[in-house]
């Protein structure tokens, strides 16, 4: 039996989730923007309380790895190494767009490929291309969507757009082929599912050299105000 504490800051939306061998016994979410580094800790602790489980009685902490926000991603991990290093315990890291197409293969029986978007601002996105078997057939990357994205994959079959960045691409991927979905967001929830078989196999990150996934480098954007 394995109790893992999940974690999930990759955008404005955070949640906290535990599962008992595989199995959802507790979650907590919440939606206030930029509320990471003053809620988080506060939902651990709530939540750890709600289910009845000492924080040293986790066999692992996983943790939404991105791509994503830079702050949220950086406030999640820091706390995940954290609790790790104070519980002696493993960290489990999972890609935020792949638990983000397990939530819609587990509420949907469609022979599609699924493409899970982070919006990465103006017309650009995170995403990448997995089958309903959660085969991987595109890796994350950034893209900058037009009329010509994703065509040699809705060619061929239906595709499903999902994520805070799919719809400013709706406008954009009007082929046949293109369906999206509203309301998924990232949750610990799938995190957690995902983390447990990492979990049996033993996929553990090296915790004094784990980084986020950001993808893109972090920019500072100067001002445009005199400087005296």
């Amino acid at each position: 039996m394995s109790i893992i504490l999940s974690i999930e800051t990759a955008t404005n939306s955070g949640s906290v989730a535990v599962h008992k061998s595989g199995q959802l016994i507790g979650l907590q979410q919440y939606n206030i923007e930029k509320s990471h580094s003053s809620l988080l800790h506060v939902i651990i602790r709530q939540l750890m309380e709600n289910v009845g489980i000492e924080m040293s009685e986790l066999d692992a902490i996983a943790i939404s790895a991105g791509p994503g926000s830079y702050t949220g991603l950086r406030i999640g991990v820091s706390t995940a190494k954290g609790l790790c290093y104070a519980l002696d315990k493993p960290l489990l890291a999972i890609n935020t767009l792949e638990s983000m197409a397990r939530q819609v293969v587990n509420i949907t029986t469609e022979e599609v490929l699924l493409c899970p978007m982070i919006d990465a601002r103006r017309l650009e996105v995170y995403c990448m291309m997995i089958t309903g078997q959660m085969e991987i057939i595109e890796e994350t990357k950034a893209e900058i969507v037009n009329e010509d994205s994703f065509f040699a994959y809705l060619r061929e079959k239906k595709v499903l757009f999902f994520g805070d960045g799919s719809s400013k691409c709706k406008p954009i991927l009007t082929h046949e082929n293109a369906a999206f979905i509203g309301n998924i967001i990232p949750s610990a929830k799938e995190i957690g599912e995902l983390a447990y078989a990492r979990y049996e196999k033993g996929e553990f990150e090296n915790l004094a050299y784990y980084e986020p996934f950001y993808l893109k480098e972090f920019r500072i954007i100067k001002s445009k105000k005199k400087q005296f």
